[in-house]
């Protein structure tokens, strides 16, 4: 048995760029580890080799015309059942985890270019990853209008029957304002959702944009604060 030092050197490369992969997903609480980055990256870079490298072992002048890379070229699409395991509905319909999925999708591709011998290329495209993921929406937020700076939070309050929605909605959106001194940005109300209860009650499940910088906590002090408010449930989506 011959040992390819290339091939050695591919192989941990691929580790080592699964590895940022994942460290970046991993300091952020995400559903792609450490450890399912990397193992996507290095399997990717074997398939890879071995279908470049067997292309040309088992190649015979009656059998030339083997793709080199027709193993690779179905890790794009099976790493697709990976991807889809981490895209998550929650039960007020908010889709999660796509940058995840993308991310693993990006492993692939890492390790089928390392393995391909695109060692610089691979190079460059986890740092601009890296760059995309971590930098440029910081960067975009602190130049870019307003509205960059908000996030949605999901508010449903169980309010006393008889008492007029309208007049809580304003109240609400009157709640939010004057809240951060150097925040131009209120409390905006984006979608409603009204409810009847059994016991007579009525719920209202509310997506609103609030500013970054505003604490979740803030917000549900501020709604339980509204007369006829029983109930109130703050969610960061």
């Amino acid at each position: 048995m011959v040992i390819d030092i290339d091939v050695i050197i591919k192989l941990c490369t691929a580790l080592f760029f699964g590895m940022l992969i994942g460290i970046d997903r991993q300091l952020k609480h995400k559903p792609l580890g450490l450890k399912t980055s990397m193992v996507i990256c290095v399997a990717s870079c074997l398939v890879t080799i071995v279908s470049i490298q067997s292309a040309h072992q088992f190649a015979s002048p009656m059998f030339n015309n083997i793709d080199p890379m027709r193993l690779a070229a179905q890790i794009v699409s099976g790493v697709g059942f990976l991807g889809a395991g981490v895209i998550l509905r929650r039960s007020n319909d908010v889709i999660s985890g796509l940058t995840s999925a993308a991310m693993i999708w990006a492993a692939s591709g890492l390790g089928i270019a390392v393995g391909a011998g695109f060692l610089f290329e691979a190079l460059l495209a986890v740092v601009l990853l890296i760059i995309a993921v971590n930098v440029l929406p910081v960067a975009i937020k602190s130049v870019g209008p307003a509205t960059l700076r908000q996030r949605d939070v999901s508010v449903k309050i169980v309010m006393e029957p008889n008492y007029k929605m309208t007049e809580l909605l304003k109240a609400v959106e009157q709640k939010g304002q004057g809240l951060h001194e150097n925040e131009k940005s209120d409390i905006k109300i984006r979608n409603i959702k009204l409810k009847d209860l059994d016991n007579g009650n009525q719920q209202i499940d509310l997506t609103i944009s609030a500013p970054e910088k505003q604490y979740t906590t803030e917000i549900y002090y501020l709604i339980k604060k509204i007369d006829y408010v029983l109930t109130v449930d703050v969610e960061h989506l």
